[in-house]
């Protein structure tokens, strides 16, 4: 080193730049491993090879941009830097900044599995109301200490590897060191600049989370090639949502697809109850009568409750939720708005005037209330909630104020009231509201940390994964339900519809893929129809279209808002689905799924080819058909949420 003399502090600069890069590295094979049932399908050497490719481009960018403060003051033209104390300040602002991305690199690898995507800034938004998150941590921590282990190692050769300049005060001219440094700045920076951008050329923009798209074959894959601090800082004070220019005339456009239902029946309103069940976590793959076609001979269910249900409901052949989180699936559930880029009430979008379910109903003399047994305020939901008309919110704090149940006894220590007695509070509760009524509960249980009450550990025992237990006690929570309300007056007066927020762990290839990770159940109960028959119909359902096939059951008079479709009233061809993952848009028609970057389609798949490996883009006529439909599905959402018109003049 002290060969290299007045360029010592530039080659030290770079061998730790080098440390970084080696870390970041290590991060994401660790990433890669933790979810390796999620990576592996058809995975190639030669693909690994291009995936980590592209990756190092992510973590260059990602290393110099939080490297910047450390890059700086190693390359300071000022000769009164070189010191003990001075180069000791610079080492540790080196490991801490290197540290945090490490962390973050590592939690990420665990947050996964929940959301198949990088994390971004809106988490912060997500999270902002919760009190138990330190409690999340330390449970995960727990679980996964031997991330701990490897985080510690990595900063323990942070620490050990990291080099200083061999410069000592009488080795330069005070002006020969300045000049160097200042040059050694000068001649850097281009290469900060290239690499931060993702190129040299002027043609090259910075690249951004949708650029890890051409380094995969699947869209899950993007994970894998960025990196966490990358995802954070693009994603701080930007705009989320762009406009598309897929169509110039907007009668076209309307022509293609359009929001704003009216009503296909001009009979007077049925003034049934709703109620709506959003179950946390209840992915199609853990219910038996889902999955009698899965081919796998092994296939266990967990749900004899909601099988019973099934038995007597209606379902379809295809479902799917619309996006892989709590936030992403009550706006879809309840307003019919699906998740594209990011969560919808964690933007500024989120101030639009927004209809739904609740809203459209208390204009017609419902009573509405949503229920959730957490605490106010936690996750959003109360707010949300209040936005699209809910006229009462019950939580953890109105469960404990009523005497006739268990209080803060009932609590699970971690999130909200067990899921058993607050449904059965839920019950008591809508038994005690004026008719007609629409209700949501969101339950709890089947949530990470994935407990169960003490006294059902002996009856649900560890099996499977260890969401299955918790799986089982919600389900059981469930049947008790329907057995207290079936007892009610105004339950043959009820249409019930249950569907669960997202999916979870998955122990079977078909639910880790790009696509199967949004299969959800959607359940239509109608006890009082006998018209209704129960049945499997043969139709692609998502959970945007809940509003609009209820407010067709209820045939509702007037025009309203909503993405999804109603389902009694469209015929099978016509029923469709579509989610957002890592930058790529999923359209489902037809019996296939088409994936689709926002300007060319890069797969289409059979959904009979339940693993997705027979790629089959431009190869059907139907192809150029369904990129029209998306196009104009995602113009209207963006435009829509940008000039805030989620609803219908009428609303």
């Amino acid at each position: 080193m002290k060969r290299l003399g007045l360029l010592s502090p530039l080659a030290a600069t770079l061998c730790n730049l080098l440390i970084a890069y080696v870390v970041y590295f290590l991060a994401r094979m660790v990433y890669f491993f933790e979810n390796y049932s999620y990576f592996s399908h058809n995975l190639s050497f030669s693909h690994l090879m291009e995936i980590l490719r592209g990756g190092l481009m992510f973590d260059t960018s990602a290393i110099l941009v939080t490297n910047i403060p450390y890059i700086v003051l190693m390359l300071l033209p000022w000769h009164g830097k070189e010191t003990k104390a001075y180069q000791q300040i610079c080492k540790w602002i080196f490991i801490v900044i290197n540290g945090l991305a490490l962390a973050v690199n590592l939690c990420d690898a665990v947050y996964f599995r929940y959301t198949m995507r990088r994390t971004t800034t809106t988490v912060f938004n997500e999270f902002s109301n919760e009190s138990n998150i330190g409690s999340v941590f330390l449970t995960e921590a727990v679980h996964h200490f031997y991330l701990i282990l490897i985080f510690i190692f990595l900063v323990w050769c942070m620490y050990k590897l990291y080099r200083k300049p061999r410069l000592q005060r009488n080795d330069y001219h005070w002006w020969k060191y300045d000049l160097a440094m200042l040059l050694s700045l000068a001649l850097f920076a281009p290469f900060v600049v290239a690499g931060i951008r993702g190129g040299w050329t002027t043609a090259v923009r910075p690249i951004t989370i949708s650029n890890a798209n051409q380094y995969v074959n699947r869209p899950m894959e993007a994970a894998l090639v960025l990196n966490t601090p990358f995802s954070l800082y693009r994603t701080i004070g930007k705009n989320v949502f762009t406009i598309p220019q897929y169509y110039d005339d907007a009668k076209e456009m309307e022509a293609v697809y359009s929001p704003i239902h009216s009503s296909v029946v001009q009979d007077t309103m049925i003034k049934k109850n709703v109620v709506i069940f959003i179950v946390e976590s209840f992915g199609r793959e853990y219910i038996g009568a889902l999955n009698k076609s899965l081919d796998n001979s092994q296939y266990q269910g967990y749900t004899p409750c909601v099988d019973s249900l099934i038995a007597k409901s209606v379902t379809f052949t295809h479902t799917y939720c619309n996006g892989r989180k709590s936030i992403d699936g009550m706006p879809s559930i309840l307003s019919s708005i699906p998740m594209f880029v990011e969560p919808f009430f964690l933007t500024p979008a989120s101030m639009n005037r927004v209809s739904g379910i609740a809203s459209l109903l208390s204009e017609e003399g419902y009573s509405t209330a949503f229920f959730h047994g957490a605490q106010r305020g936690s996750m959003g939901f109360q707010a949300f909630a209040r936005a699209t008309g809910f006229q009462e919110y019950y939580g953890r704090e109105d469960y404990n104020a009523d005497k006739r149940f268990g209080g803060d006894n009932d609590f699970d220590g971690m999130w909200a009231i067990w899921d058993e007695p607050f449904l059965q509070y839920y019950a008591t509760k809508m038994s005690e509201m004026k008719e007609p009524f629409m209700t949501a509960v969101f339950t709890a249980s089947s949530h990470h940390p994935y407990a169960i009450p003490e006294k059902y550990k002996g009856v649900y025992p560890e099996e499977g994964i260890i969401i299955h237990k918790c799986i089982r006690y919600t389900d059981m929570a469930i049947g008790k339900f329907f057995e207290k309300v079936s007892k009610e007056p105004w339950f043959n007066n009820t249409i019930f519809v249950l569907t669960s927020d997202h999916t979870n762990l998955s122990d079977h290839e078909y639910y880790q893929t790009d696509l199967g990770g949004f299969c959800s159940p959607i359940i239509i109960y109608e006890p009082g129809n006998a018209e209704r028959q129960p049945e499997v119909q043969d139709k692609i359902a998502q959970q945007i279209d809940i509003l609009p096939t209820v407010m067709g059951m209820l045939h509702y008079p007037k025009p309203y808002f909503g993405f999804g479709i109603d389902l009694f009233n469209t015929p099978t061809e016509n029923t469709w689905a579509v989610n957002y993952l890592n930058g790529i848009y999923q359209y489902v028609k037809q019996g296939h799924v088409l994936q689709f970057d926002g300007q060319n389609c890069i797969g289409v798949y059979s959904l009979s080819d339940s693993l997705m490996r027979n790629n089959m883009v431009d190869k059907l006529p139907q192809q150029k058909q369904w990129e029209r439909e998306l196009k104009a599905i995602i113009q209207q959402y963006m435009e829509r949420m940008v000039n805030d018109q989620l609803f219908t003049i009428e609303h």
